[in-house]
């Protein structure tokens, strides 16, 4: 063999699995020649990664005159840059994201130059944009580079990479890329130096960059323990974007369905592998519960998918794949409601259904002579209270407010109390009902029926001709009610004035007398308007929206509400006297007269005003304290034991008396659990009224666009900008007027 000549080597001779190439000894510059063993990947047993790669064969030459160590002349010569002149073929950033080869045409300017590039585009570049310049190379025609890219991605073999690491960490030494291309090529030609330095810029892995003076680089083998870890979260990455590309297909293949074919949610919920993933893309959608690291993964989702990085696109994106409902309620998802009761709360519920026991039965007193009246809107699926009343001889009225009396079954501090006091409320949502207790629970042993007997606590009072309390008693009885009617068909049977039943007129009589003996006493009068809504099939894109507005001056509702409040004031007048500690609740008087707006038109209009002079409720939990808007001395709320947790707290108090034992919470003891129960309580109604308004928004859009309702000025918000309220609607919004527009004027509208 010639000395300076090139030889290939018959495979024979070695077994390997490439051609080696040899240049003659005595004009090589002491490069090892790194060769493999054929199989190599198949003999490697059970080593570790780097064993492995320190188990492949290395040929050096005999020879190493330059060697690595390096002096501070050799690193100076290193660094020196070549000057630029037109015809090298150079390697430069464009962006962020992209870098490019080109060919230098000629300066632009003092410091830049002009280049083409693989592009076929002329740029002017800087100096600090170059990433490297091929060496060997003069005066190359930049036509060329596509050919001159493909032949360098043809000759890339990351494997080499590996080996060439394990050699240098072993010898200490690092490496520039013309130096690799030796290693690894044997040769530094351009084509084989540009392939090196792709190798090494590329890599994340081996080397390192300690030493770098503009595009001079000098790489530096990673220590082993590193190269080890880096390779870990490799592997950790690869699999994570395996895992993200095959999420993105189900997106994409979701997507595409019609919605009567899209996957159910729970098959996204329980396949395990995509849990983080969807996961992160709701966290991401409801925003307040978003982590940053769900975030950074909603966000690559988004983009690839081709959505923008927002809130509302993430909503858009789940729902399109099924995930959500067209008209999902985000509320729901923000504020944390809980729409289902744990394994064990549902547990408890069920042991106390196979084996209830009634630890008030010997005390009940038999009611089920009277005859009961249990009225309610006509979904009600809980029934707290019902009413009888009957006319004494003496012209007087007697009045049962017959409350549920869940307490029998449940006691202070078991599982089933601490589940109701955490939720505070029964939510009611035109889409759905989130009971306070287990809904068989509630609705099956708890819940007045009609036709059964039925646990109660009463509350009875008699009534002086003014409408005042001269009589109350409050027992443990059983009822059986007689009808369950709903507001509709209660104020229709009052109008009819059926003799069969008198009993229902001696209420209403009993109703009105406590209502104008109440505004003697200083009570707000407040008559609105309320919607209630009701959505049959809320998962549909079209639901069915049943709208019911009520008129709070209907004689039924007015009815049901003053013998409520009659029972809430007999309630507060025996705590006091008993000395009980109760949720007394009052309400300071306003700042401003009611009388002030006696001028509107009674109704919506000036219960809208005054309204907003009212102050906010109060708590005392030792005595009664003034209701200023009922015009009471003293009022609990009692009669909503199975929907409001601090109903059921006053029934515990109540009837441990009645029982003869000491009430179970102090005054303290109530103060605490009542201001977090009402927080939880205000979470609930801000809720509902967002869930109202949003289906009655929808109710709305699908009305035609010609409709005209009628609505009521309540008052003007600034210049001609009024508040309405859309009678046939119960929707308060706002809108300009005409110019001579009064409060309490009906004006027609139209929705867009």
């Amino acid at each position: 063999m010639e000395t300076g000549t090139w030889a290939t080597l018959p495979l024979a001779w070695f077994g390997f699995s490439r051609i080696i190439r040899f240049k003659g000894l005595h004009n090589c510059c002491g490069f090892s020649r790194i060769i493999r063993f054929k199989g190599l990947h198949n003999c490697c047993g059970q080593l570790s990664f780097v064993q492995r790669i320190k188990g492949r064969l290395f040929l050096t030459s005999a020879q190493n005159r330059l060697g690595f160590a390096r002096s501070e002349d050799l690193l100076k010569s290193k660094f020196e840059k070549p000057g630029l002149r037109g015809g090298l073929l150079l390697e430069y950033k464009k962006d962020s994201e992209r870098v490019l080869l080109a060919v230098a045409q000629k300066p632009d300017g003092k410091k830049n130059w002009m280049v083409s590039d693989q592009n076929g585009s002329t740029c002017s570049i800087k100096p600090q944009q170059i990433t490297y310049v091929v060496p060997g190379v003069d005066k190359f025609d930049h036509n060329q580079i596509p050919d001159f890219l493909q032949r360098a991605q043809d000759n890339l073999d990351p494997s080499l990479l590996e080996l060439a690491w394990a050699e240098l960490l072993e010898k200490n030494k690092s490496v520039t890329p013309e130096e690799l291309a030796e290693m690894i090529y044997g040769i530094a030609e351009p084509l084989e130096s540009y392939c090196a330095h792709l190798l090494l810029s590329t890599d994340e892995i081996y080397f390192s960059t300690p030493e770098s003076k503009g595009y001079c680089s000098v790489y530096t083998p990673r220590p082993t323990n590193q190269v080890e870890e880096l390779h870990r979260r490799k592997l950790i990455k690869q699999a994570a974007e395996k895992k993200l590309q095959e999420f993105l297909q189900l997106l994409h293949q979701a997507k595409s369905r019609p919605i009567d074919a899209k996957p159910p949610r729970s098959s996204w919920i329980l396949e395990e592998r995509i849990h983080d993933l969807i996961e992160a893309l709701v966290a991401y959608a409801v925003a307040e519960v978003c982590s940053d690291s769900q975030k950074r993964t909603a966000e690559t989702i988004l983009t690839a998918m081709g959505f923008a990085k927002t809130a509302s696109s993430a909503l858009n994106l789940l729902i399109d794949i099924g995930y959500f409902p067209v008209h999902v309620n985000l509320d729901l998802l923000k504020l944390d409601i809980r729409t289902n009761h744990s394994e064990d709360v549902v547990a408890a519920a069920e042991e106390l259904l196979s084996d209830s026991c009634d630890i008030d039965q010997i005390r009940r007193k038999d009611l089920t002579h009277l005859k009961v009246y249990a009225i309610d809107v006509d979904e009600a699926d809980e029934l707290d209270d019902a009413l009888s009343a009957s006319r004494l001889q003496d012209g007087r009225i007697k009045v049962w407010i017959h409350v549920a009396d869940p307490t029998c079954l449940v006691q202070p501090g078991s599982i089933l109390d601490k589940e109701a006091m955490s939720r505070g409320a029964t939510v009611f949502l035109p889409e759905a009902t989130y009971p306070m207790f287990p809904e068989k629970l509630a609705m099956e042993v708890m819940s007045l029926k009609q036709g059964e007997k039925c646990n109660a606590l009463t509350v009875s009072v008699l009534l002086h001709s003014d409408g005042s309390i001269a009589e109350y008693s409050v027992e443990n009885t059983i009822i059986r009610p007689t009808y369950m009617l709903t507001y509709e068909s209660a104020s229709e049977l009052l109008h009819l004035n059926l003799e069969e039943e008198a009993e229902l007129k001696i209420l209403s009589e009993a109703a009105a007398l406590r209502l104008k003996w109440r505004r003697s006493q200083g009570a707000v009068g407040t008559t609105t308007l309320e919607a209630r809504v009701k959505v049959a099939n809320p998962d549909d894109p079209e639901p069915q929206i049943n709208l019911y507005v009520e008129n709070q001056a209907d004689h039924a509702m007015r009815l049901v509400s003053e013998m409520m409040i009659l029972c809430g004031e007999a309630i507060a007048t025996y705590g006091s006297y008993n000395n009980i500690p109760l949720p007394y609740r009052g309400q300071p008087q306003p700042n401003v007269d009611a009388s002030t707006f006696s001028h509107l038109p009674e109704g919506p209009v000036r219960s809208a005003a005054i309204v907003k002079i009212m102050r906010a409720a109060t708590y005392d939990f030792r005595q009664p304290i003034h209701h200023a808007g009922l015009g009471l001395p003293g009022y609990v709320q009692f009669t909503s034991p199975i929907r409001r947790y601090v109903d059921l707290l006053a029934h515990y108090q109540v009837k441990s008396f009645i029982r003869g034992n000491a009430a179970p919470f102090s005054a303290g003891q109530l103060e605490g659990i009542a201001s977090i129960v009402n927080m939880q309580h205000r979470v609930a109604r801000k809720l509902c009224s967002t869930s109202l308004r949003y289906w009655l928004l929808e109710y709305l859009r699908r009305q035609p666009k010609e409709r005209k309702f009628r609505a009521l000025i309540l008052r003007f918000i600034k210049d001609r900008i009024a508040a309405l309220i859309l009678v046939e609607v119960g929707l308060q919004a706002s809108t300009w007027v005409l110019v001579g527009s009064k409060v309490g004027d009906e004006i027609k509208v139209q929705a867009r």
